[in-house]
């Protein structure tokens, strides 16, 4: 893990600087770097450095995460794309900061510097206020805890903030990350209520569509959360040995633009 973790911040090293990274002693770092390259995990460059092996990609596809959330959001995240005509993104609360799941842009679309698997701050964020604002109070006091000092100086109405998110039921922040740009976000919840993740989109800011977006926003999200329900319920009545995709209706493949 050591290793491994060495190399999602700087994406190639030399052995000899992976082996000082991880504080391993220099023939343990090249037999595991041997042994994981010939698992796959690791992979050498012609030059000779080391980088993450797409191993690790193809086992990522395969999470609980990848395998229900992503796969259940991604079609109606492009019909939501393709009516915004901007970046659409899809973000789960992590160890206190937002993280990426998904995102789809476009030629021309907003600046957006987050990419999949990136962290954002939770109360800079729209995707933040949204998962929040839904979260029980016991996630928020957590996160609040963590990051104190940070949140009294850049946010310090980040309460107030949450509880009118929750009263309007969507996020919308403008220049915060970038500030040329909007990010409006809404939480997908399930039955009970609490939030599994938020629906962003991002968009110049002064954009004069933010109502149209903010509906389906929220219709995507609806979409989303009764796609993931009805994946749970088929999971429970399905050997654990049999794997089937999620039967989808007509009316669930029903572009949002249309629905609006």
């Amino acid at each position: 893990m050591r290793v491994l973790t060495a190399l999602e911040t700087e994406p190639e090293l030399t052995p000899s600087n992976l082996a000082e990274e991880t504080g391993l002693p220099k023939s343990t770092a090249y037999r595991l770097i041997d042994e994981l390259a010939q698992r796959g995990l690791l992979e050498r460059t012609e030059e000779g450095h080391v980088t993450l092996g797409r191993r690790l990609w193809e086992m990522a596809q395969h999470t609980p995460l990848a395998a229900t959330l992503r796969h259940n959001a991604l079609p109606y995240m492009e019909d939501l794309n393709a009516v915004v005509q901007q970046t659409t993104q899809l973000s789960i609360l992590e160890e206190g900061s937002v993280m990426i799941v998904e995102r789809l842009s476009r030629t021309g679309a907003a600046v957006n510097p987050a990419e999949v698997a990136s962290r954002m701050p939770v109360h800079l964020t729209s995707m933040g206020h949204a998962i929040l604002a839904f979260s029980p109070s016991d996630v928020i006091d957590e996160v609040m805890d963590r990051h104190s000092e940070r949140i009294a100086e850049e946010r310090p109405s980040f309460r107030a903030e949450l509880a009118e998110t929750r009263r309007r039921g969507f996020s919308s922040l403008e220049g915060l990350i970038h500030r040329s740009t909007t990010g409006t976000s809404v939480p997908i919840l399930d039955r009970q209520g609490h939030v599994v993740a938020a629906l962003t989109t991002v968009v110049p800011t002064g954009s004069r569509n933010v109502g149209v977006h903010v509906m389906a926003l929220q219709h995507a999200a609806r979409r989303i959360a009764f796609s993931l329900q009805g994946r749970t319920e088929q999971e429970r009545t399905v050997a654990p040995t049999t794997h089937r995709s999620p039967t989808r209706t007509a009316e669930q493949h029903e572009p949002v633009l249309a629905r609006l």
